[in-house]
């Protein structure tokens, strides 16, 4: 259990209304964000779990050791939302071939990486496979939520860290970017996202409502000819657009 997760969930947490303004934006969807969870350390996945349980517009009903008792209970079961999963994991499929399994078989579903891993091959791995975002075990209880809500948006979050290395990792692969005919606006949240801030962060930081930026970046995505926060990071980076 990290140090930040333990302090949040001592105690009555108080409520999260920082997030309110993505819970009126998602006001016509009449269910919880379902969420399972992916790993082999007790403690820590009792207390993630019961940090998302603890979320009025989400439930983690279902958690998993390794990822073949996932991919096995996908065959029974209606897949959830999002899957937090970690890399390393017992069994004979790592976490990294667990996000590709499991994207085979629930292609709506989106996968948050969850590990203590920083490392440029594991982070590069995760990215190609189809994670949708990739959080470090240090990452604060918020930042766990707002990734799901996120990933369930359509989008993705990274952990500061692990942004600055997505950002040095790509540019050696930058190749003459096209005109997408971004505009300033665009171009500006395009940055903040290659820096890894989320949908709220970027709205506090350009003074706009947080509907203005998920309008930005769905008009970023059908420009870039992306479906998600990832493959526009990686398109950006790679034709050097910011």
């Amino acid at each position: 259990m990290t140090p930040a997760i333990a302090t949040a969930l001592s105690g009555t947490p108080e409520p999260k209304n920082h997030r309110a303004a993505y819970y009126e934006q998602s006001a016509a969807a009449p269910f919880q964000i379902t969420i399972w969870l992916v790993e082999d350390h007790q403690n820590y996945r009792e207390t993630v779990q019961a940090l998302l349980d603890g979320e009025a517009e989400m439930c983690c009903p279902l958690t998993f050791p390794d990822c073949e008792s996932m991919l096995e209970m996908l065959q029974t079961s209606a897949p959830p939302d999002v899957v937090l999963m970690d890399i390393e994991i017992p069994g004979r499929m790592s976490g990294i071939e667990g996000v590709i399994a499991l994207r085979k078989i629930a292609t709506e579903t989106r996968a948050v990486m969850l590990t203590i891993h920083s490392d440029d091959d594991k982070i590069f791995d995760a990215v190609c496979a189809g994670a949708s975002g990739y959080l470090l075990k240090l990452a604060e209880p918020d930042a766990i939520v707002d990734a799901v809500i996120a990933a369930y948006n359509g989008g993705v979050v990274m952990s500061p860290q692990v942004a600055r290395r997505v950002l040095t990792m790509f540019r050696q692969y930058a190749v003459p970017s096209e005109d997408y005919d971004l505009t300033a606006r665009e171009k500006e949240v395009l940055e903040l996202l290659v820096r890894g801030l989320t949908i709220k962060e970027i709205a506090e930081q350009l003074f706009l409502a947080f509907s203005t930026i998920d309008s930005h970046m769905r008009n970023i995505y059908s420009k870039l000819h992306v479906h998600s926060r990832t493959q526009a990071v990686v398109k950006a980076l790679k034709e050097r657009l910011i």
